[in-house]
């Protein structure tokens, strides 16, 4: 359930049953994504029937909702669904620590120097329209070991949607707060901790919940580099031995972990905003 609605939720409790509001609750937390998802599923079925149905393309129908959730269920009692799964979430990981340690420092210095604004813009705009995979090779030349080059390639993605937003969230904290930390005394470290950072806070996560869908997208094609590891590997490795069930299970994988990931996103975003519901 959401923070919004569990204070909702907390809020009909203290004023009494209003039946109605419940009502809207359920639909919001149940019957709408219920529906969603079985037009997903409808859609996906209907593809796997096509595919099955066509001579040409029915060695393929193991890509169909039954054989894939048959085939996830076994790799979930095997264990291989925690064994793949656990090198990308470590290459994530570090990928966004690295992205974050870089990109919030750069960016609150862009958002409170207008000279280095300047001076990065033309650069940064250029940098962050190449392709995180157009690096690859650089990525395969510069890093001794392919998780190296993984992770760097994942800092190439996620660094620009932290920077950038965490340099708009400083932008628009209000001059007056600094000259009042001024009179009281305050030096830079102290605005740093006390006023940038909490007035930033929502901003930096919102970079970051935009960093993980792009890092996530990128991991994928990114493991299909040397590695023998990780969701990639486990995608590419099907492909190669035909076993289409197997792909279509770990690409369903690959939406959960990505769905919660930004789940989690979402709730720090909530956590930190200055207008959250009692």
């Amino acid at each position: 359930m959401s923070h919004a609605a569990t204070a909702e939720a907390s809020l009909a409790i203290r004023q009494g049953i209003d039946w109605n509001n419940i009502l809207q609750l359920g639909w919001r937390l149940i019957v709408y994504p219920v529906i969603g998802l079985s037009i997903m599923l409808s859609l996906w079925w209907l593809g796997g029937w096509a595919i099955a149905s066509n001579p040409d393309t029915e060695s393929f129908a193991d890509f169909a909702p039954l054989p894939a959730f048959l085939r996830l269920m076994d790799l979930f009692t095997n264990g291989y669904v925690w064994e793949a799964s656990a090198p990308s979430l470590v290459r994530i990981g570090l990928g966004l620590f690295w992205a974050a340690l870089i990109g919030i420092p750069l960016g609150v210095a862009i958002g409170l120097y207008a000279a280095i604004r300047e001076i990065t813009h033309v650069p940064f705009q250029f940098l962050r329209m190449i392709s995180p995979l157009a690096w690859m090779p650089i990525a395969v030349l510069a890093f001794e070991s392919w998780d190296g080059a993984i992770v760097f390639l994942i800092v190439m993605a996620a660094i620009w949607p932290i920077l950038f937003s965490t340099a708009q969230g400083v932008r628009r904290i209000d001059p007056l707060w600094f000259k009042v930390a001024k009179n009281l005394g305050g030096d830079g470290l102290q605005m740093l901790r006390h006023i940038i950072l909490p007035a930033i806070g929502q901003d930096i996560f919102a970079g970051v919940r935009l960093a993980v869908g792009v890092a996530w997208i990128v991991l994928v094609p990114a493991e299909y580099l040397g590695v023998t590891s990780g969701l990639g590997y486990a995608i590419n490795d099907a492909r190669d031995t035909l076993e289409y069930d197997t792909l279509a299970a770990m690409v369903v994988v690959i939406g959960v972990i990505g769905f919660f990931l930004d789940g989690l996103c979402v709730s720090l975003i909530k956590h930190f905003s200055w207008h959250q519901q009692d």
